[in-house]
Order: C-alpha cells, then sequence, then structure tokens
C-alpha cells in the first residue's frame, strides 16, 4: 500500500502526461491510501478546470465519475490530533501550504510515524522536497506519451 496525495490522483481522473505511469502503479498496487480530505481537493481542481473552461463538460463528468469511483475504494487516514499537531510541525520547518503539511501528517501518522515504511505518491515539488527530508521513500512519476 501507497499514500497517495491529490496530485498524483487528479492525472487518473483526466489525461495530463503523467496519466499512464499512475495508471500502472495504480494497477500494480491498487490498495490506494489517502488524507480524508483528498476527494475534496480532487474536486477543487476539476472545478477549477471547469470554471477556466480547460475541461469540457463531457470531461467533467467523467472526472467526477472516475472521482467516486477511486473514491468508493480506497482506504482513508482520518483526521485526528495526532495528524494535526504533526501538520503544525510541519508547517513550521517545510514551506509548505496547509493541504500539503495535512497529506504529509496523514502519512507520517499512517506509517506510524516511521516515514520510511510508507512509500509516498506526490507530483507536488514542494511536499515532495519536505517528505524526502522527513525520510518518506518517494515513487518517481515520470511523463509518459
Amino acid at each position: 500500500m501507497r499514500f497517495w496525495d491529490a496530485s498524483s490522483i487528479v492525472p487518473l481522473l483526466m489525461t495530463e502526461t503523467t496519466t499512464k505511469t499512475l495508471q500502472r502503479l495504480a494497477a500494480a498496487d491498487p490498495a490506494m491510501l489517502v488524507w480524508w480530505a483528498t476527494e475534496v481537493e480532487c474536486a477543487s481542481a476539476i472545478a477549477r478546470l471547469e470554471r477556466e473552461e480547460s475541461l469540457d463538460p463531457r470531461a467533467v463528468i467523467q472526472a467526477f465519475d472516475r472521482l467516486t469511483r477511486l473514491a468508493d475504494g480506497w482506504h482513508e487516514v482520518d483526521p485526528s490530533d495526532g495528524i494535526r499537531e504533526a501538520a503544525v510541525r510541519f508547517l513550521r520547518v517545510h514551506p509548505l501550504r496547509a493541504a500539503d503539511a495535512l497529506q504529509l501528517a496523514a502519512a507520517f501518522v499512517a506509517a506510524e510515524r516511521r516515514p520510511s515504511s510508507l512509500e509516498l505518491i506526490t507530483l507536488d515539488e514542494r511536499l515532495a522536497a519536505a517528505a524526502r527530508k522527513e525520510g518518506f521513500a518517494l515513487v518517481e512519476v515520470s511523463p509518459v506519451d
């Protein structure tokens, strides 16, 4: 099981340069572990692209359908005091946004505070840098044509 942040799930919902690579990773290990708010973060990404008219209405519907199917099968790390405390610490030591600090804290708590025991998948460079410094093993994701 790997921890997937929202940035790594969005390409599973709509076609991006990393979609094929991430699809292969998901197929190889379908037990996805995510933060409790990941579905909201993914919905936000789809809605933003819809507002910007970067996705046509049919693609928006398909993306939300894919999100619902994925969310029905993934495992969520629920909010807790430990996650909030870890997120606050991460904000003090890494240049993260609040949502990214919560993602990292959820992975940290899911790994039972032993980051090297859990692989993390993210496309967010800031989150990846913080995760590396905390000791997580990151799954490299390269764009595939």
